[in-house]
């Protein structure tokens, strides 16, 4: 049958996603001093097969990378054997960001690391506020803590507090070295400062790419391999590209944001990590395709969002219809923030929406969104 045809029956639930495609995707990670952010941006840098990641720092001498990566290295940036980049953003951000734009050769994704002691909100509100918002999107914000040496003293400081209200997921790193109680106690404590946040358990620094990472959930595999049937096509990064939509305007964002992002902790123990992929299999990751050819209320899927979405869904994304509506909208989830924007294209009316996340109730949440539908 033709595409078309194909595409309008109220598809098989690998039909993929057709996401348009707007600006870079941009992950900021922050986190206090000694928290893991290093070894993570390592972990990006050193896994990443098919997706071009540009990594801006403050300076190189806090990466090491491995010298049989290295290809080249001028003042301001190092190039790596698998297609990566290493920037300094000496010059400051915005400089930084075009010498990755402006680029032959394509970069897919950004990961900006702020400093320890840096509240993230001005470097979030760079690409959100100034020209770089038709340029790039953001895609979430990744606080780093690192589990032995926290301390609710730290927090009172205003950066390491902001660092916990702005990220959209908390990665709680070095677990391996912390009993259970004391995670426990670290997670409530941070639940207390804000509600319902996504905390990810990591040690090493290995955290599943594709919840960094832009995600591109048009794969089937990837959708397959998130189910734990097989564990190294790893797509993962592919996909992340596209999605890039941008849009950051978050508009709510500011406000709305980091929300809350909750997630919950998972433990993943990667010892591995190299490839990542089994992280998603391993951990009990599952992607949920959910499509109908009906039209959700938009109070009623709003209200999914704030009040039944589990925490245990990191992100989700997709391309919606609303009743009496006549555009299609393209929906990003990172952590508590989503964003819905316009799509331009001319689309036939039909829903499509994958969430990612760990221990999920799939009968529930299929669901909860059976009960928006018009």
């Amino acid at each position: 049958m033709t595409n078309l045809q194909a595409k309008t029956q109220t598809s098989p639930a690998q039909a993929p996603i057709d996401m348009p495609k707007r600006g870079m995707p941009v992950t900021i990670i922050t986190g206090f001093l000694g928290s893991g952010k290093t070894t993570l941006l390592n972990h990006i840098l050193e896994n990443q097969k098919d997706l071009k990641v540009a990594v801006l720092v403050n300076e190189f001498g806090d990466i090491n990378i491995d010298s049989q990566l290295l290809v080249s290295v001028d003042e301001n940036m190092m190039e790596l054997t698998n297609g990566c980049i290493c920037c300094t953003i000496n010059d400051g951000l915005i400089d930084a960001v075009y010498g990755v734009l402006e680029r032959s050769d394509q970069i897919d994704y950004m990961v900006v690391e702020t400093t320890g002691v840096a509240d993230p909100l001005p470097i979030a509100l760079t690409f959100l506020g100034t020209e770089l918002q038709h340029l790039t999107r953001l895609d979430s914000i990744l606080t780093v803590i690192d589990a032995e040496s926290f301390s609710p003293e730290h927090y009172d400081s205003d950066a390491a507090f902001k660092q916990i209200m702005y990220g959209d997921i908390i990665v709680l790193n070095k677990t391996d070295l912390v009993g259970e109680a004391e995670l426990k106690d670290i997670e409530n404590y941070i639940e207390e400062l804000k509600p319902k946040s996504r905390v990810l358990r990591s040690q090493r620094g290995a955290v599943p790419l594709p919840l960094v990472l832009d995600v591109d959930v048009n794969d089937a595999d990837f959708i397959q391999q998130a189910s734990g049937e097989d564990e190294h096509s790893h797509s993962d990064h592919d996909h992340h590209h596209e999605n890039h939509e941008h849009s950051h305007d978050h508009h709510e964002h500011e406000t709305h944001h980091h929300h809350e992002d909750h997630d919950h902790a998972h433990d993943h123990h990667h010892e591995h990590h190299h490839h990542h992929s089994d992280h998603l299999a391993n951990d009990g990751f599952v992607a949920i395709s959910f499509q109908r050819d009906r039209a959700f209320d938009i109070d009623k899927f709003q209200n999914f969002l704030d009040k039944q979405l589990p925490v245990d869904v990191f992100r989700a994304k997709g391309v919606l219809w609303f009743s009496g509506m006549d555009n299609r909208y393209v929906f990003q989830l990172s952590g508590k923030r989503y964003e819905l924007k316009n799509d331009h294209r001319e689309l036939p009316p039909f829903n499509q929406l994958v969430l990612i996340g760990r221990n999920l109730d799939q009968a529930e949440i299929e669901q909860n969104l059976e009960a928006c539908l018009v």
